[in-house]
C-alpha cells in the first residue's frame, strides 16, 4: 500500500509586482496556513518519508514552515523543476520513475501548483471518501491537501483512477 499526499503550496502575496511569478514570496495568510497544515499531517500520522517540492520560492516557504511538524530527522526532499507548473501527465511521469523503495513507510508528499496538482488528484483518483472527493471536485485552494492512498507495491504501478481518496483537507475546514 502506497499513500501519496498532494499539498499544494500555500497563499503567496502580490505585494511586489516586479517578482517573477516563480519568485513570489507567501502572503501572511500562507504563512499561518502552512505550518498548520504540517501540524495536521503530523497529527494524522501520515509524516512522509520522501518529499518532492517545485523549487519556485512559495513552494520551497510552504515546505519550509510545514517541515518542523514532521519531527527528526526531518523527511528527505527533492526540490526539482519540474514540479513548477507542471501538468498532472508530467507530474505522474515523475511519480512513476521512483524507486520501489523510495518513500519508506511508502508514504510520498508532491509540494506543488496548480492546476496540475489539482488535476493529478482528480486523475488519480478512482474512489474513496465521499466527502472527500465532492470537496476536492468543489475547489482546491492553497494549503490544500489531497491523501489518496493505492494498493500497489511500486511507484511505478500508479494509474489513473486507482487511487482512493481517504482525506481531503483545506485549511480553513481545521479548527
Amino acid at each position: 500500500m502506497l499513500t501519496l499526499l498532494l499539498l499544494r503550496h500555500a497563499k503567496s502575496s502580490w505585494d511586489t509586482p516586479a517578482l517573477s511569478d516563480y519568485d513570489r514570496p507567501l502572503a501572511k495568510r500562507g504563512k499561518k496556513a502552512a505550518p498548520r497544515m504540517g501540524e495536521e499531517v503530523a497529527a494524522l500520522g501520515l509524516r512522509p518519508g520522501l518529499i518532492l517540492c517545485s523549487s519556485a520560492a512559495r513552494a520551497k516557504e510552504t515546505l519550509a514552515l510545514a517541515l518542523p511538524a514532521f519531527g527528526n530527522p526531518a523527511p528527505e526532499v527533492i526540490y526539482d523543476d519540474a514540479i513548477y507548473m507542471a501538468t498532472p501527465e508530467t507530474l505522474l511521469a515523475l511519480l512513476r520513475k521512483l524507486p520501489s523503495d523510495v518513500g519508506k513507510p511508502q508514504r510520498l508528499m508532491v509540494v506543488g501548483h496548480n492546476p496540475g496538482l489539482e488535476e493529478l488528484a482528480q486523475m488519480l483518483t478512482g474512489g474513496g471518501d465521499t466527502e472527500a472527493r465532492a470537496l476536492m471536485a468543489e475547489k482546491f485552494p492553497t494549503a490544500a491537501l489531497a491523501v489518496l492512498s493505492f494498493d500497489v507495491k511500486s511507484w511505478s504501478e500508479i494509474a489513473p483512477g486507482a487511487g482512493q481518496l481517504c482525506r481531503f483537507l483545506t485549511p480553513a475546514r481545521l479548527t
